[in-house]
């Protein structure tokens, strides 16, 4: 197809591509940490491309923010502090905050340049990047979690990139287990995990680092995203204790509005396809 009509994103491996038809290129600029893009598409509204990657759009980054966050503050006790390792474009720091019990929520995320494009091309995800309980920071969050207290957070979701470049310690056992000695008691650790269709030994990597580490008890959670490879996306949670139960009745009585997540989506979410269950004999 026409590069100057269409963008597309191969996938090594797996043998397939996602296209997005698209107006016209809005930016691009090597930051130095990657090299950053957005367009206007026809049809998903703007979209930011890292290093050749499609990274949010406006169309349906409710996805991935929504489920990134939402079951993991449904399932802790009482959430009150939180960290974002990632997620610069600030999408899921919005939705943890529609949390009343947040009273901290530290992003942290390497590259600036990411978040001071979001505010220009996707200024919806930045509504709540000055509320009082949110902090953006632009340093190493590898490090951030290495040097923090013990039981200083409650969930850290890593709202990364592809475990390559800056974002590849954020899948690696050592991270693991300075996320398991900050943690509190009930905390809960959140980490994009790729598409388990095309992706499943990445996953198995992750979980056995987890569990090696001491975040031995996980769940992976499965929803939507059509514009991640394969469209079938994932996170997987992990804890030093058993996850908490799901707070189902808080969830049907939330506040806020979402559109996707709810308390049937939570639930459905949960359940392993068959395939999965034999791969890591659930």
């Amino acid at each position: 197809m026409n590069p100057s009509e269409w963008f597309t994103e191969q996938v090594p491996g797996a043998e397939s591509a996602f296209s997005l038809k698209i107006k016209k290129k809005l930016h691009e600029e090597q930051s130095p940490f990657q090299f950053l893009e957005i367009y206007e598409t026809e049809t998903f509204g703007n979209l930011m491309v890292i290093d050749g990657c499609t990274m949010v759009s406006t169309r349906d980054n409710f996805f991935y923010h929504e489920m990134m966050s939402h079951p993991a503050l449904f399932s802790h006790p009482d959430p009150k502090r939180v960290w974002i390792i990632g997620g610069g474009d600030c999408g899921t720091l919005k939705e943890v905050l529609k949390h009343a019990t947040v009273e901290q929520a530290v992003q942290i995320d390497i590259d600036e340049r990411v978040t001071r494009l979001a505010e220009i091309y996707f200024p919806e995800l930045c509504e709540s990047n000055n509320d009082p309980r949110a902090e953006l920071k632009f340093i190493d969050g590898i490090k951030w979690v290495k040097d923090a207290a013990p039981n200083s957070v409650d969930i850290i979701i890593v709202d990364s990139t592809d475990p390559v470049g800056p974002a590849e310690g954020l899948f690696g056992e050592a991270f693991y287990r300075d996320c398991f000695n900050c943690l509190s008691e009930n905390g809960i650790l959140v980490q994009q995990s790729e598409s388990a269709l095309f992706h499943l030994k990445l996953i198995g990597d992750m979980r056995a680092a987890m569990g090696n580490s001491g975040l031995s008890h996980l769940q992976t959670l499965f929803f939507p995203q059509c514009l991640y490879p394969s469209g079938w996306w994932s996170a997987t949670l992990a804890a030093k204790n058993p996850l908490p139960a799901f707070r189902e009745q808080d969830c049907l009585d939330k506040p806020f509005d979402t559109v996707y997540y709810n308390a049937d989506i939570h639930k459905a979410a949960m359940a392993q396809p068959e395939f999965f269950k034999k791969a890591f004999s659930l």
